[in-house]
């Protein structure tokens, strides 16, 4: 277990906060790790990045083996079995962020690191500094708000993106970026009830298919994945924050029918709303 590691050498935090969904973050820390030190091969449900500090290691993704030094970084993508492994002489010293959201993936596309090209290089050792001070930054303030953690995390994707060296130019991405905006708004507008992707596509003036995979790529789910998570996302802040009955509230996010809605929730949280609220429920004074 984690709080029974040397401080000195290892910190966690998990970030216990789901109301927010362009970015979201849910664990970070620092390790200097021992030699040959190993996790995997294991898969993530969100994006994991860690940056290094000092030490060596590799990576093992796609069949592939990637040297990763101090500069350097590496991405895990949600369902993507990693390994990765300290070096026996030279053993790591890194800080990781997991997050997800509809920035996250935006933001990875635009450094030029995805799941088939995980390796993050830094332009100048400046730029990875100031990468590196930032992940550091969510890590030593784990107690403060979650919006004050929330905008660091948007300041580490910022910094991300500008200092990579595969950064990515935004060419045709004006158009595209109407059409996901136009999506999120009716979406946040309209979930409440019975909505349909061809509904959706058809207020961006696109057929389904093209929208399909203008959504994907800009997002990276489907539409219908996306308004199960925004739905479920709504359903546990209620949970959180009011004393409302679950069967108002599956009806509040367009699911009528209760079991239904428990499956779906518990699909996305993991557990019952029952479960969910009883763990999570934000007291009043």
């Amino acid at each position: 277990m984690a709080p029974e590691k040397d401080v000195s050498k290892f910190k966690f935090h998990v970030f216990r906060d789901e109301r927010f969904i362009d970015l979201n973050l849910y664990q970070f820390g620092w390790e200097r790790t021992g030699p040959a030190h190993s996790y995997g091969p294991h898969a993530r449900n969100h994006y994991l990045f860690h940056y290094i500090i000092a030490g060596r290691g590799v990576l093992l993704a796609n069949d592939k083996e990637y040297e990763v030094g101090p500069g350097h970084g590496f991405l895990v993508v949600p369902g993507q079995i990693t390994t990765y492994r300290s070096d026996q002489a030279d053993p790591w010293e890194y800080t990781w962020l997991e997050f997800d959201g509809l920035r996250a993936h935006e933001s990875l596309n635009l450094a030029g690191i995805s799941g088939k090209e995980p390796v993050y290089t830094a332009r100048s050792k400046r730029d990875g500094q100031l990468l590196q001070d930032e992940m550091l930054y969510i890590v030593n303030h784990n107690e403060a708000s979650p919006t004050h953690l929330i905008a660091h995390g948007y300041l580490f994707l910022d910094q991300l993106v500008q200092s990579s060296a595969n950064r990515q130019e935004g060419r045709e991405r004006r158009l595209r970026d109407f059409y996901i905006k136009e999506a999120l708004v009716f979406i946040d507008r309209n979930y409440q009830r019975d909505i349909s992707i061809e509904e959706i596509a058809a207020v961006c003036g696109l057929n389904r298919s093209y929208f399909g995979k203008v959504f994907r790529d800009a997002v990276g789910e489907s539409p219908q994945a996306y308004l199960l998570h925004y739905r479920m996302a709504r359903a546990a802040q209620l949970l959180k924050e009011t004393r409302l009955p679950i069967g108002e509230i599956a009806a509040q996010v367009n699911y009528p029918n209760q079991l239904h809605f428990s499956r779906a929730f518990k699909s996305v949280h993991g557990v019952p709303p029952r479960e969910y609220r009883r763990t999570h429920f934000l007291q009043t004074k």
